[in-house]
């Protein structure tokens, strides 16, 4: 998924809690020229809706600053936000232009039913939600689909068991467990191990 969004320079001398009773709210760009960043403002508005569609350190961003000029695609780095009212504090992107590849996370997600599940009243154990992978920018993946329907009770998938597209390669530890099929008795027991803690936590 590409996003575009239209920033412009932030004011020298500007105060970020100025800017964001003015509706903005501050950005920086990295890699756009070297070493050098540049600060940015952009409208809240705007920023809630791209933080709402996109993905840290995954999705694709055009890039538009009019006023430098400049136009390119970016990787939104990192969201800051009040940790409980999830106001946005600032933005960052990394400009990925002249990259021909990168390190992105990307989520995993999991189809079909398992057999282990389906026939052996099993449970699944998703141990890992996104793969750290290498790309190039044009072949960043939305999503990493993992079907699970022949796993049995006790058989578990690792990275490199994983096929990706074309282009895209697994970081990483290759034998880390990505899903496993837990059998009856060790749900049975991870429950009551779980009912033991909070009742410990809630005696406490």
């Amino acid at each position: 998924m590409e996003l575009t969004l239209e920033c412009q320079t932030r004011p020298a001398g500007s105060k970020a809690n100025a800017l964001r009773r003015e509706g903005l709210i501050p950005a920086v760009l990295y890699g756009h020229k070297g070493a050098e960043s540049v600060s940015l403002t952009v409208k809240a508005k705007t920023a809630e809706l791209l933080v709402r569609d996109a993905s840290v350190n995954n999705t694709l961003i055009q890039i538009d600053v009019p006023d430098l000029p400049w136009k390119g695609k970016a990787l939104l780095r990192e969201v800051h936000s009040h940790p409980w009212r999830g106001f946005l504090y600032h933005l960052s992107f990394f400009s990925v232009g002249a990259q021909e590849s990168l390190d992105v996370d990307v989520p995993i997600h999991l189809v079909g039913d398992a057999v282990g599940v389906k026939n052996g009243g099993g449970s699944i154990d998703q141990e890992l939600t996104e793969l750290h992978v290498r790309c190039s920018p044009d072949r960043i993946p939305e999503t990493i689909e993992i079907n699970v329907t022949g796993l049995d009770v006790g058989e578990a998938l690792h990275v490199h068991q994983i096929v990706l597209p074309d282009g895209v390669a697994a970081l990483g530890e290759p034998d880390r467990v990505v899903v496993t099929v837990l059998s009856p008795a060790s749900t049975v027991a991870a429950d009551e191990a779980a009912d033991e803690a909070t009742a410990f936590t809630t005696e406490a």
